[in-house]
Order: C-alpha cells, then structure tokens, then sequence
C-alpha cells in the first residue's frame, strides 16, 4: 500500500505527458498558444521535453535515477509553464493544470531522492 500512490502518480504523470507532448507538437491549437506566448520557436522543445519526460517517468518506475531526472525536469518544466502563464497574465483557473502537474513531480522529485 505504501508505494500505490507513488506509482499511481509516475503513471499518471507519464502518461499526461505522453498526451501533452503528442498535442505539443501536432496540434494547431498550440501552435496559435505558443504563438500568444511569444514562444513559438520553443514550442517543438518543448513537446519533445514532455514526451521525453513522460516515457522516462514510465520507465523510472524500475530505474530510481531515470526517476530523479525526469520527476525533476518535468517539476521544472512546469514551474516554467506557470511563470509562462503569468507572464501573459492569463487568467488563474488556466495554471491549475501545470500547478497540478509540478505538485506531482515534485512531489516523485523529493521521494526519489530521498529513497
């Protein structure tokens, strides 16, 4: 019972990321985002970042480092996210999704260190 929260987080993170990704880079809607962001030549970056994030949170889940560094980057990728959406003072309710996502890793960053 103590490692089913953790493991449902990794999956559940992995998995968002693996969707963020895939959205990042084919969907047209973000592209017009990124544009809004003024960050349009970041944008495949980015998607690569989550996708690769998430693939190595899935398979963190048997490699403690692979763990550490991809709960850490993805955590710093959406305290970014976050700064990004203040920035451009979007409204509240829009960083939810990102505060969400950087609590979670956060949260696997601090216990894959700590283990």
């Amino acid at each position: 019972m103590g490692n089913f929260l953790p493991l449902v987080a990794t999956l559940s993170s992995g998995l968002s990321f693996l969707f963020y990704g895939t959205v990042c880079l084919f969907s047209q809607k973000m592209v017009r985002e990124f544009e809004r962001y003024r960050l349009s030549k970041y944008r495949r970056l980015v998607g690569f970042l989550e996708l690769g994030g998430g693939l190595g949170q899935l398979m963190g889940v048997y490699s403690e480092p692979l763990s550490v560094i991809s709960s850490g980057g993805l955590a710093l990728l959406m305290l970014l996210g976050i700064w990004t959406r203040k920035r451009v003072q979007d409204p509240w309710h829009l960083w939810l999704p990102a505060i969400f996502l950087f609590l979670v890793n956060a949260f696997l960053f601090l216990l894959a260190l700590s283990a």
